[in-house]
């Protein structure tokens, strides 16, 4: 993934269970993110706070039976990487359920160098960071947090990430950081000029209702499952086959 830098952009999506992976790594994606997102998407909570890591290791489990030849990377979920040797072990969990690489939030280098040292790959997250952030809104927006998140990415990258996300952020300071760390940049919600992108794919296919005006949903998935789900009730209550 390192060696990607500057060439062909970086394509990744999220995916929480078998058909969703099925059908990605069948699309040819570079990545897949098993991301706590599936908190708010897949189980209906507030945030993604409440995810714990056997959740995530019984949704990573899912997903690699579903992708068994695409690069999965596992979000480690809030409160599992506190310390390094705390993290180490949530590592080795998702590990052991199918994930190549783990995923933590902000600039927390000795956890990155620990798990990295255990050989296992981490991909970095600056900007938006949504296990403690108090509201869904844009970072870096002045010079002084703009430097913050600058900094924090290039401390995470000589730590040995081998991609960092770049999440809800002016374009320049995407752009910035993308010029200042040598491994890729994953943006999402930080416009185009980042090493690659990653969107959640209940949001790319539309299967929740409302999706984030930010980007284009090229399906949807949920007015088209309550169309079939009305066909088959009216289907039924007339006496036919579903």
């Amino acid at each position: 993934m390192r060696a990607r830098k500057g060439g062909p952009r970086l394509a990744a999506l999220t995916a929480y269970d078998f058909p969703t992976a099925l059908a990605l790594e069948r699309s040819g994606l570079d990545m897949i993110l098993v991301g706590d997102s599936l908190g708010e998407v897949e189980l209906g909570y507030d945030s993604t706070r409440a995810v714990t890591l056997q959740m995530m290791a019984h949704h990573t489990r899912a997903v690699r039976n579903g992708a068994p030849d695409t690069h999965i990377v596992g979000d480690l979920p809030v409160d599992t990487y506190r310390d390094a040797s705390e993290a180490v072990a949530s590592g080795r969990a998702l590990v052991a359920a199918g994930a190549d690489s783990v995923k933590l939030e902000g600039p927390l280098v000795p956890q990155v160098e620990a798990l990295v040292a255990d050989g296992i790959p981490v991909m970095g997250h600056v900007g938006l960071l949504p296990q403690t952030a108090a509201a869904y809104r844009r970072q870096g927006t002045t010079p002084e947090t703009a430097d913050l998140i600058a900094e924090g990415a290039r401390a995470l990258d000589a730590a040995g990430c081998f991609a960092i996300v770049a999440e809800a952020m002016p374009e320049d300071l995407a752009a910035r950081i993308t010029g200042e760390v040598g491994c890729p940049t994953i943006g999402i919600a930080c416009g185009t000029t980042c090493d690659g992108q990653v969107l959640v794919t209940t949001d790319l296919v539309g299967g929740l209702p409302d999706p984030p005006a930010w980007m284009r949903s090229r399906a949807d998935v949920f007015g088209a499952t309550a169309r079939a789900a009305g066909e088959y009730l009216e289907a039924v209550r007339a006496g036919k086959a579903g």
